[in-house]
């Protein structure tokens, strides 16, 4: 179970650097979204490999202008991880809201709602779309 862990930390680290280093921006090599690539719609994940390299050297304006969706998710997901640590330190049981049965119909729900608007061509919709 902790090699388990330690693997997945190794290669979070691995792409931590990674990204930090690398401005996907100014390379070809990283894959692209093929969803863009073959109709021009942005799907609700596109920008986020801009995103992460943004948000890795606290550009946080850039990340935000990349794909607002995936910094909330971000927040999410540390709250949440922040929410089981809490209750295995202090032996408690804080409820995140992930654990509540609606949460992933809402997260769904909003995740099609921001696909539908980040690809709409009027402002401000189009703010939500990613900035090269």
């Amino acid at each position: 179970m902790r090699f388990k862990y330690i693997l997945l930390l190794f290669f979070g680290l691995i792409l931590v650097l990674f990204y930090f280093n690398v401005n996907p921006t100014e390379v070809n090599f990283l894959p692209k979204c093929p969803l863009y690539a073959t109709t021009g719609i942005y799907c609700p994940g596109c920008g986020s490999q801009r995103a992460t390299h943004y948000l890795l050297h606290f550009n946080f304006m850039g990340a935000m202008r990349q794909n607002v969706l995936y910094l909330l998710a971000l927040i999410l997901l540390g709250y949440h991880a922040l929410t089981l640590l809490a209750n295995k330190l202090f032996k408690k049981q804080y409820h995140s809201i992930l654990n509540y049965k609606k949460t992933p119909i809402i997260i769904l729900i909003l995740v099609i709602i921001f696909w539908v608007l980040r690809n709409l061509p009027w402002e401000p919709f189009n703010l939500l779309a990613p900035h090269i």
